[in-house]
């Protein structure tokens, strides 16, 4: 955890990303605790935000008295950006930021399930509806979890420490955070000086597989391509290299950079048109300034591309 948990990563250079903001119809899609949210108004933006947490509202509800009609906020995910917008009586936006993966906000609070460093109920949902890491932790069978901490956490023990978690409960389900933490650190043999806690990754594992967030995340990416307007600004920020690798794809192809092909073989046929161009191709991370302010941006980074004015790409079957 951090000294000032609800400090917004990389803010300076998502501002710069998506400038120029005065007057723009900005999208906020993970509001969160609101961060970005008010330094985009601060800078002239109206900002529709984003937000599946209904716990985000408490945030939200200073902004709406301070920005009055230049904010709202959508209790939607953001892979329902296009749906939001069009409820709003908005169709298109000059740009959209995402902040992916979990919030400190979220973390900070016990009851969510979401740390190993608080006793609370095994939930992690992000929203309101769909099961719990509890219900996936007690039902899954054993190939099933060894394939989410492998796949979503890249945990190399993931088979044995799946098949720890069907024996224990088989004898009592699992129903609080630092009992699951200590059957995985108990499996994996404790910690014996690893500065990282040994759950760490089954914690990110169960997160990621319970609110599907690889999935929104490619859903979110496809739905911003749809609502940015023509010269219309894109900054994603990711905190692990499985998102970071989703959107770094995701922007290559749609700029065009994806390799045509061995120069041996045939041409391949022309493919559609750049949707979108990079103003930067390597994600840029943050100044040792922020790191010393804010620990926890140090895995962050941020990539960016600026909407063309070409069609929007058929999603692949």
């Amino acid at each position: 955890m951090t000294d000032a948990p609800h400090l917004p990563v990389l803010l300076n250079e998502v501002l710069e990303a998506l400038a120029p903001l005065e007057g723009r119809n900005v999208v906020d899609a993970t509001f969160g605790a609101g961060g970005y949210t008010r330094a985009l108004l601060q800078a002239g933006a109206h900002v529709t935000a984003f937000d599946r947490d209904p716990s985000a509202a408490a945030f939200a509800a200073p902004l709406q008295a301070e920005f009055v009609g230049r904010f709202r906020l959508l209790e939607r995910r953001f892979s329902e950006l296009e749906e939001g917008l069009a409820e709003a009586g908005q169709e298109t936006c000059d740009a959209v930021v995402f902040d992916i993966g979990v919030s400190s906000m979220q973390l900070d609070e016990a009851e969510r399930g979401f740390s190993f460093m608080r006793d609370g109920p095994l939930d992690m949902r992000m929203g309101a509806d769909g099961e719990t890491a509890a219900d996936l932790v007690n039902t899954a069978p054993a190939e099933d979890l060894a394939r989410i901490f492998w796949v979503y956490g890249e945990e190399r023990a993931s088979r044995r420490i799946a098949a720890a978690l069907v024996r224990r409960r088989s004898e009592a389900p699992f129903l609080r955070t630092l009992d699951l933490a200590e059957v995985v650190e108990r499996a994996l043999g404790g910690r014996k000086g690893a500065p990282v806690h040994p759950a760490t990754r089954v914690f990110q594992a169960l997160r990621i597989a319970v609110n599907d967030e690889l999935g929104e995340l490619e859903a979110g990416l496809f739905a911003a391509e749809r609502v940015l307007s023509p010269g219309g600004r894109l900054a994603v920020v990711t905190f692990h290299s499985l998102e970071d690798r989703i959107v770094k794809s995701f922007l290559a192809e749609r700029a065009g950079r994806i390799p045509d092909g061995s120069r041996h073989l045939p041409p391949k046929s022309k493919g559609a048109a750049p949707s979108f161009e990079l103003p930067f191709v390597k994600p840029r991370a943050p100044g040792q300034a922020e790191l010393d302010a804010n620990p926890r941006a140090r895995s962050a980074k941020i990539r960016a591309a600026v909407r063309t004015n070409a069609p929007v790409w058929r999603k692949a079957a």
